[in-house]
C-alpha cells in the first residue's frame, strides 16, 4: 500500500473527519489490531475504480478476512500480507459479490505455500460450497500435489455453518460474535463483531437499517458500514437491463449514507467507516457528499473508505 499523510477536514462543528484520499499504511506501533479495507465497491459487476467487497482484520499478525469478492487474493497481496498466513474466512451472506472468490482465496494461499489449517465461517450452504469447490478443482489439486509435492488441500479446510446470531468463535487473539441483519431476499445474512484486547471492530455486511446491528455495535471502536447513495438508484436501475425489481432491492436491502450515521449514533461507536459503496467508484459522488450525509446524525469520526486503506 502507498503511504500518504493523513488529512482531516472538520465539517462545521460536527467533528467528522475526511479519510485519506489514497491508500495508506499504519505502522504496527499504532495498534496491534489492524483494519484494512481490501475492496469497497458494492454489487456483483466488476468496477474499474474499486474492487469487490472484502475486509481484513489482523490481530497479532493473524489475518481474519470478512467476505471474498472477486479479486480478493490480489487485493490481499497488494496489502502486503503473505497469503500463506490465511487462517480464518468469514462470509456475511451468500451473494456473489461477497463469496465469488471464497474458494479461490483458499487455492491462492495453498499455491503460495499454505500448509496449515483454515477455518471458514458463515451461513449455509457454506459446507456444500466448499465441497463443490474442491470437486470442481480436483484435477488441478491432484496434479499439483503429484507434480509439486504440495500437501493435500481439502483436509486443511474446515467450514462452519450457522443460521442464528450469537458467538461464532474465539481464539487467543479475538472473540467473534454475529447478529442477523435484514437483507432480503438473502437469509440468513450476518454482521460480525471482532473484539480484540485493544480494539473492537464491527462489519455490517449488507443490510437495511438494523436494530440488531445497533445492539451488536454498541460501544465499538469502529463500525464498517455499507453505504447506499439513494439519489443514484434510478440511474443504477436504468443501466442494468432486464432487472425490473433492482430498484426495489437496492432501497429495501441497503442503508443510505444518512442512515449509516443514524446507526452509528444509536450504537455509540467512535468511528464510522463507509464502505461497500452503491454505486461503487462513481466519481460524481464525492467524499464530501458521503461525509455530509453521514454527519447529519453522527458526530464522531467518519471515514470514507478506499480500497487498500488501513484505518488507524
Amino acid at each position: 500500500m502507498t503511504a500518504v499523510t493523513r488529512r482531516e477536514l472538520l465539517l462545521g462543528t460536527m467533528g467528522a473527519c475526511i479519510a485519506p484520499m489514497a491508500p495508506r499504511r499504519a505502522g504496527a506501533e499504532q495498534s496491534r489490531t489492524r483494519l484494512i479495507l481490501l475492496g469497497t465497491g458494492g454489487g456483483p459487476t466488476p468496477k474499474k475504480a474499486v474492487s469487490a467487497p472484502a475486509t481484513l482484520i489482523i490481530v497479532n499478525d493473524t489475518p481474519y478476512v470478512i467476505d471474498c469478492g472477486d479479486g480478493v487474493a490480489r487485493q490481499w497481496v497488494l496489502a502486503d500480507v503473505p497469503l500463506l498466513k490465511l487462517r480464518h474466512i468469514f462470509i456475511t451472506h451468500q451473494h456473489s459479490d461477497h463469496n465469488a472468490d471464497y474458494g479461490n482465496l483458499i487455492m491462492a494461499g495453498w499455491s503460495a505455500g499454505l500448509a496449515t489449517r483454515v477455518d471458514t465461517w458463515g451461513p449455509p450452504p457454506l459446507v456444500k460450497m466448499t465441497k463443490l469447490f474442491f470437486q470442481m478443482n480436483n484435477y488441478d489439486i491432484r496434479t499439483r500435489i503429484a507434480d509439486e509435492g504440495k500437501v493435500a488441500l481439502e483436509p486443511l479446510v474446515h467450514p462452519h455453518e450457522f443460521r442464528r446470531g450469537g458467538p461464532v468463535m474465539r481464539d487467543e487473539n479475538v472473540r467473534v460474535t454475529s447478529t442477523l441483519v435484514d437483507h432480503p431476499l438473502v437469509s440468513p445474512a450476518f454482521a460480525y463483531r471482532f473484539d480484540a484486547a485493544d480494539r473492537s471492530i464491527v462489519i455490517s455486511g449488507d443490510t437495511a437499517p438494523s436494530d440488531h446491528l445497533v445492539t451488536l455495535a454498541r460501544g465499538a471502536d469502529v463500525l464498517v458500514h455499507e453505504a447506499l447513495w439513494a439519489p443514484a438508484v434510478d440511474a443504477i436501475a436504468a443501466r442494468n437491463p432486464n432487472t425490473p425489481t433492482l430498484k426495489k432491492h437496492l432501497l429495501n436491502s441497503h442503508t443510505t449514507a444518512e442512515d449509516c450515521g443514524k446507526v452509528a449514533a444509536a450504537a455509540g461507536v467512535k468511528t464510522l467507516v463507509l464502505s461497500h459503496f452503491v454505486p461503487g467508484g462513481d466519481a460524481s459522488i464525492t467524499d464530501e457528499m458521503w461525509m455530509n450525509a453521514a454527519s447529519q446524525h453522527f458526530r464522531g469520526r467518519i471515514v470514507v473508505g478506499k480500497d487498500l486503506m488501513e484505518i488507524p
